[in-house]
């Protein structure tokens, strides 16, 4: 599913009118592998979906002159849109004959891309579906524990796997941007390892004044505007390059 967010104050997805709202938007495109016979469990699928987010902005092809650089500082200097498409046979096949990085899971694999226009979508990735992308854990996702940082999402919010997934790769993205070199380079090498758990309802009000990283969704598709994620643990990766 698209996804646009608004940012919280101290956020820096962008909400208010920008230079670059004028000039062409790019969206960071992502497709995920389900096939018929044998889906990813849905924690899982989101948690892929974040690390793949975190792996293209780590890739040297998206830093200083890399092919993909350019392209990655369009995306990020105006809305950080992100849309989650869906594949299985010969269409994850053309998908993975194409420019991006596959991320493995446990039981999911996501494919991220550099960053397309728009209106500008590779035809094997346009013909793919966007709507629908429904998932289920087997069963209930073990604890978040404390030493990796957790996404944690709305309670109150109804979404699909795919909106899901994008809304976790937003929450991923701004704890990268909390972060220095140094400990990207050290959550990189950790294998950047994170989770994804829906929050306690009572719970929720606490994360979302809590002053930790927000993602705050523009409400374009399936949702109205409002919180979706709430990043807890940044600091968990800080001690990583301690």
């Amino acid at each position: 599913m698209t996804s646009d967010p608004t940012p919280s104050d101290d956020s820096p997805f962008r909400d208010e009118p920008m230079p670059r709202d004028e000039a062409p938007q790019f969206v960071l495109p992502m497709v995920v592998r389900i096939e018929k016979a044998a889906p990813p469990a849905r924690t899982d699928a989101l948690e892929t979906a974040a690390r793949a987010v975190l792996t293209i902005l780590a890739d040297e092809r998206s830093l200083g002159d890399g092919e993909w650089a350019q392209a990655m500082r369009d995306w990020q200097d105006a809305r950080i849109r992100k849309v989650v498409r869906r594949a299985r046979g010969a269409e994850w096949r053309r998908a993975e004959a194409l420019p991006g990085i596959t991320v493995t899971g446990k039981s999911a694999e996501v494919r991220v891309f550099p960053p397309v226009p728009l209106d500008g979508w590779p035809k094997d990735l346009a013909r793919l579906q966007v709507s629908g992308t429904e998932l289920d854990d087997p069963r209930p996702p073990l604890d978040a524990g404390t030493t990796a940082p957790t996404l944690w999402l709305n309670p109150h919010v109804g979404m699909s796997a795919g909106k899901t997934m994008a809304q976790a790769g937003h929450g991923a993205q701004l704890a990268w941007w909390e972060l220095s070199d140094e400990e990207r380079a050290a959550w990189r090498d950790a294998g950047l390892p994170l989770a994804v758990r829906t929050a306690d309802k009572d719970r929720w009000g606490e994360l979302v004044v809590s002053g930790m990283p927000l993602v705050r969704d523009a409400g374009f598709t399936e949702i109205a505007p409002g919180e979706t994620v709430v990043v807890e643990g940044v600091d968990r990766v800080r001690s990583l390059a301690r």
